[in-house]
């Protein structure tokens, strides 16, 4: 059998980092890491051919050369995903879909032509599949029915399959799940609250595979929580850190967590002593009453900005997510974010508009209530989109004061002085790394940066000053420090494009209100 898998285009977005990948020859930030496990879960007699379409297009040859096209992504790769679903089809070829999107919501994929839709975790429903093709089957839905795998038998991902030279960071998976209820959360609808893990010894597998491979650079651990089970992650940590130690600390680590993390000072040093260097926390809002009415009560119990601090000093990066546009939340919620940032000098913040996402304890509620808005009633959780629901007030001034923190934030001299401040505030490193030569490249993208934000821009004496007060205080950070320099040259693009995209789709909802009008009166 040969399959050729397929990882439909993702939109540019907060985490696509593409002008700042650009300096250093990347395509594209992270591989499909879902479908190379797929490959490595599919019986090994089989050809796999991989074709990340963030990186190359397919080729008449490959849609010639497969007997069975594989299709999986999430919800912002919606589009994409059905378009692939059509010219599947309109080539012959029996389709085989699956994912986090299509669990939720199958039916847009059914109704584009697929064949067969393969939901749930494909450690169980994978087989199904082959068993069906087996028996000579040509369509059907396959679901574990509520079974969760045990993830400890789940293969070594195929990275084999990758061009490693097109991706920024890698990625592996330690963990599935997250005890905490998050109303608008969907992992916990898709991978349960019960967070499962993989062994030690599997972890340091996948990462020998890497290290053969040739990889020396970034990996992101893409557990939506990678603490949920702290009992586990400490005892993978406590061999990862020796490990690394041995090989040099080839990878630096970046993942997410919950913000209780600052709270376990035994789990964050040995998230250092394996080099781990950043940590990106759901913070969500500062604002406590929202908070509570959202069910994130874990971010309740302590101070939030003492939290991040304390996360920042020693050594870890901090990103943050935040959401507006929760029940009762009332009018300032952006500039309150804008407080919590600067307070906390976090270098990236994600902002997004609250999206009721197919399936979770929110989109429930508000469907209950009649306040899905049609046409918009599945959520894309893309930060140029509206709300989709009736929010309880105007989106219009929810919409505005989340463009207003946008441009604010990533404005470059603001920016640049929250990167300083947080690695200014970084205990030094001290783990012994073997000295790695900038290649051509490298030097060539730092070069660029030293252009633009050092000569080019009024950052100028900013930058140069923080860059030498950087290298006189705390040059083991240098590294990460100016990586997050880099990334100034993506979110001065971004932020242009989230103000054009909301507020071209306000005028849209203004001129549909204004035609509606009319007809109510009449």
């Amino acid at each position: 059998m040969r399959v050729l898998l397929l990882y439909p285009l993702f939109p540019k977005s907060f985490w696509s980092f593409d002008k700042a990948i650009e300096l250093i020859g990347r395509k594209v930030a992270m591989p499909p890491l879902g479908l190379i496990t797929v490959a490595a879960i599919l019986p090994q007699e089989w050809e796999f051919r991989l074709v990340d379409r963030s990186v190359r297009s397919e080729t008449k040859a490959d849609w010639e050369w497969a007997d069975l096209v594989i299709i999986s992504g999430m919800i912002v790769q919606k589009p994409d995903m059905l378009h692939l679903i059509r010219e599947a089809k309109r080539h012959g070829k029996l389709v085989a879909v699956g994912g986090p999107y299509v669990t939720s919501v199958p039916e847009a994929a059914k109704a584009a032509g697929a064949d067969f839709l393969v939901l749930d975790e494909g450690e169980i429903t994978l087989p199904m599949l082959v068993e069906a093709l087996a028996r000579g089957e040509t369509s059907g839905i396959i679901r574990s029915n509520g079974e969760k795998p045990d993830v400890t038998t789940t293969p070594v991902p195929r990275y084999d399959l990758l061009d490693l030279s097109a991706y920024a960071d890698m990625s592996v998976q330690f963990s599935r799940g997250c005890p905490f209820q998050c109303e608008f959360c969907d992992i916990i609808v898709l991978y349960g609250r019960k967070p499962r893990t993989k062994s030690p010894q599997q972890l340091l597998a996948e990462l020998q595979t890497l290290y053969d491979l040739g990889w020396r650079r970034s990996i992101f651990m893409v557990d939506d929580n990678f603490i949920g089970n702290k009992r586990n992650v400490k005892l993978l940590l406590k061999e990862l850190g020796p490990w690394m130690a041995e090989k040099g600390y080839p990878f630096s680590f970046s993942t997410e967590a919950s913000v209780d993390l600052a709270q376990d000072e035994e789990l964050l040093d040995l998230m250092i002593a394996a080099n781990f260097n950043a940590v990106f926390l759901g913070i969500e809002t500062p604002d406590t009453d929202s908070l509570e009415l959202t069910q994130k009560f874990q971010n309740t119990r302590n101070s939030l900005i003492e939290s991040v601090q304390k996360i920042n000093r020693v050594g870890l990066r901090v990103m943050a997510g935040f959401i507006m546009g929760f029940d009762g939340e009332k009018p300032g919620a952006g500039d309150r974010i804008i407080d919590f940032v600067e307070a906390t000098a976090i270098p990236q913040a994600l902002f997004s508009m609250l999206q009721a996402l197919p399936n979770t304890a929110l989109w429930h509620r508000l469907q209950k209530e009649g306040r899905l808005l049609e046409g918009r009633g599945v959520a894309n959780i893309h930060q140029t989109t509206l709300i989709n629901f009736i929010p309880t007030r105007p989106v219009e001034d929810i919409a505005q004061e989340y463009v207003r923190c946008f441009w604010e934030l990533y404005e470059p001299s603001r920016y640049l002085a929250r990167v300083y401040r947080h690695f200014r505030l970084m205990k030094p490193k001290s783990l012994k790394k073997k000295l790695r030569m900038p290649g051509l490249i490298e030097i060539r993208a730092i070069l660029t940066i030293c252009w633009r934000q050092g000569i080019k821009r009024n950052t100028r004496w900013q930058f140069w000053r923080q860059l030498f007060s950087m290298l006189r205080h705390n040059p083991s950070v240098f590294e990460s420090y100016i990586i997050n320099c880099a990334h100034l040259e993506h979110f001065v693009d971004y932020r242009q494009i989230v103000r054009d995209q909301i507020e071209s789709q306000l005028a849209e909802l203004a001129a549909l209100e204004a035609t509606m009008q009319p007809q109510q009166v009449a």
